[in-house]
């Protein structure tokens, strides 16, 4: 199976320090990072309003979706200017289980000031009443911040079954490829569509993502690729796999 079938490379896990705590780089150098790596494009997932974020907590809803975009539109900003697609996503967290989400956009959460407060199955149901995709981010992962593993099949359309993190030889944190291993055993289980992204948070840059066939022109592109698996692979930017979790040599 050769690379040069899947092209165009989306990195689908990224914060900026723009929004994200834990994040050191702005969107426009993340993106530029991307580029320079081999990306086609980058989704940027920033922690949301209960998650690992930055922002003032006590604004008013609107400035709040405000300030929280701004490593996207950052990011965008560039990328259109450089032939580099950049797409919008959230991480949220819900007791320290998270989810990415894909497919609502900054006027839908600036309309919906209800899903703040809301518990994770009426967040969820609220992105997937817009058309929303849900995905279970890093399912096994364990640290201080996870206070446990909690499995929501019923309530995901996928899981992020490669995140960079776990596996790659350049990763700092969050070492331990087990749980990518039980995370694509999880999605086989419950025959859910697998995902993978590099849950990366400065400008070293790890090459975990999916590759397509062919260049997205949206974000609810992604979206449809996931749910209706179209042919993809996925990478932890060492190894590639197919989109049922199955390692693959690749020329």
């Amino acid at each position: 199976m050769g690379k040069a079938e899947y092209p165009y490379l989306y990195e689908t896990h990224l914060h900026t320090c723009q929004s994200s705590r834990c994040a050191r780089n702005t969107g426009e150098e993340m993106a530029k990072a991307c580029k320079a790596a081999g990306y086609t494009g980058m989704i940027v997932t920033e922690h949301n309003w209960y998650g690992n974020n930055c922002l003032d907590s006590d604004l008013p809803w609107e400035q709040w979706v405000e300030q929280f975009c701004k490593g996207y539109e950052n990011a965008k900003a560039w990328g259109d200017e450089n032939d580099f697609d950049v797409f919008f996503g959230y991480e949220a967290n819900y007791a320290g289980t998270e989810f990415l989400i894909y497919g609502v956009d900054k006027q839908w959460l600036m309309a919906h000031p209800e899903i703040k407060d809301a518990t994770m199955e009426e967040q969820l149901s609220l992105i997937h009443e817009a058309g929303g995709l849900v995905v279970h981010a890093h399912p096994f992962r364990e640290e201080p911040y996870i206070p446990e593993v909690r499995l929501f099949p019923e309530y995901v359309d996928a899981v992020e079954a490669i995140n960079a993190t776990h596996s790659n030889h350049l990763s700092a944190s969050h070492n331990n490829p087990t749980w990518d291993e039980l995370a694509i055993a999880y999605a086989k289980k419950h025959d859910l569509p697998m995902t993978a992204g590099s849950d990366v948070h400065g400008i070293q840059i790890l090459g975990g993502g999916v590759a397509c066939k062919k260049r997205l022109t949206s974000i609810q592109d992604y979206c449809r690729l996931i749910r209706s698996r179209e042919n993809y692979l996925l990478t932890n930017g060492d190894e590639y796999y197919n989109k049922s979790g199955d390692k693959v040599e690749t020329e």
